[in-house]
């Protein structure tokens, strides 16, 4: 796993992720958090399928966050209990030998809310997008920009052929 030197260099020199909001904030002895750039309500039913010819990715309808005063510069998502759709503000960069894990940040979770992750594989270059799910049952505020990930990196040895679905960003 790498630490949070070696995740501090591969951002200068080979732009491992960008798009973050404060790289001193965001680094961790052993990864780096990952923050909520928009929120989605699921509005369809998903499909899926061995090959992927008949899969559905069901859309979203944008959560809009509500600002408490005008002079405020970010708002508050307000989550009912459910499940959501989150696309981060980092983009991250993944070589042929690093693939990448996420985990909810404990305090997300001390909330009774958690987030649900795939596996990042090697060659992934784009934004994350995972699954809020909101088990507490009066819902939680998240706030624009608020960590809500954490992302570890993980070495393999390099594969010939790395991500190339079509989530990746060109």
């Amino acid at each position: 796993m790498l630490n949070r030197q070696e995740i501090q260099e591969l951002i200068k020199e080979h732009a491992l992720v960008s798009g973050f909001i404060d790289l001193e904030t965001q680094l961790t002895p052993n990864g780096i958090d990952l923050t909520a750039a928009e929120i989605y309500e699921f509005d369809s039913a998903g499909a899926l399928d061995f090959s992927n010819k008949e899969r559905v990715v069901p859309g979203g309808k944008r959560v809009t966050p509500m600002k408490e005063k005008s002079s405020d510069k970010f708002g508050w998502w307000e989550l009912e209990k459910g499940a959501y759709k989150i696309r981060t503000n980092e983009t991250v960069s993944l070589s042929k030998d690093l693939i990448a894990l996420a985990f909810s940040r404990t305090s997300l979770l001390r909330m009774g809310a958690f987030t649900q992750h795939g596996v990042w594989d090697a060659g992934f270059k784009g934004k994350g997008e995972f699954v809020l799910v909101v088990e507490n049952p009066k819902g939680i505020r998240i706030k624009q920009n608020a960590r809500v990930s954490q992302l570890i990196f993980e070495r393999i040895n390099e594969t010939s052929q790395g991500y190339d679905g079509i989530y990746k960003q060109r």
